[in-house]
């Protein structure tokens, strides 16, 4: 098992926060960051291969990661024009480091209690983190379903869909088709998009089951609204 933790982006929507860091080191409380709780929950659960991707302020996740989390086998992809790209750029280029493995993928915003990520980790199928308690969100991510299988992914879609959060268990036979497409994606210069725009083309090919977590935390801190509103849920799932 293998997990992937997307870290390359901006964070714009943080402000200044973000000035001299990456999105997922805005402290939450304690000193505690996502990726703080993140590679503590993944190395809890006894997995120690990880891949990171980084855009912005590289160095500083680095030696961040390898100070207070020296034990943990991480390697770090770079994406040197995360600026002009989005993520699906960023898991193209650790292409080879993921082709051997069931993995489990995450954004690198994201909280969620460690029941959740014990749950998906132990799914039998592929599988992504849906919410059926939550309202449908108008910017965010939404999974349009198709009985137990989840057909598309994406921010545009309503109907038969159920509010979602990017946490997946992928087992490799699916995860390969979806990373092939990712590939052709990037390689025919589509590289501005999600990867989910590259899931939504082979769907019918996989099988990808949704996850409810009923209302347990699971959601990105993606900007200060998201933060401050987080922070006291955040703050009990970290300290727990």
């Amino acid at each position: 098992m293998k997990v992937l933790i997307l870290n390359s982006g901006l964070g714009k929507r943080m402000g200044t926060l973000t000035a001299d860091r990456p999105k997922c080191m805005v402290e939450i409380t304690n000193g505690f960051s996502t990726i703080d709780f993140q590679m503590k929950t993944i190395l809890k659960a006894g997995i120690n291969d990880i891949v990171i991707t980084t855009g912005p302020f590289a160095a500083v996740l680095q030696n961040h990661i390898g100070r207070k989390f020296p034990q943990a086998e991480v390697t770090y992809i770079n994406n040197p024009i995360y600026e002009k790209t989005n993520y699906i750029y960023s898991i193209a280029l650790a292409e080879e480091f993921l082709h051997h493995d069931d993995i489990i993928m995450m954004h690198g915003d994201l909280i969620f209690e460690e029941s959740v990520f014990a749950d998906i980790l132990q799914s039998a199928v592929s599988a992504m983190v849906v919410d059926k308690t939550l309202p449908l969100p108008e910017k965010d991510f939404k999974a349009v379903i198709d009985a137990d299988r989840i057909t598309k992914v994406g921010i545009e879609f309503f109907d038969n869909a159920l509010a979602a959060q990017p946490l997946y268990k992928l087992l490799k036979k699916d995860w390969i088709i979806w990373l092939d497409r990712i590939l052709k994606f990037c390689d025919e210069g589509s590289r501005g998009v999600y990867a989910e725009n590259a899931f939504n083309e082979v769907s019918a090919k996989m099988d990808l089951r949704w996850f409810d977590v009923n209302g347990r935390v699971c959601g990105e801190i993606d900007t200060e609204d998201d933060l401050n509103r987080m922070r006291p849920i955040a703050e009990k799932v970290i300290l727990k």
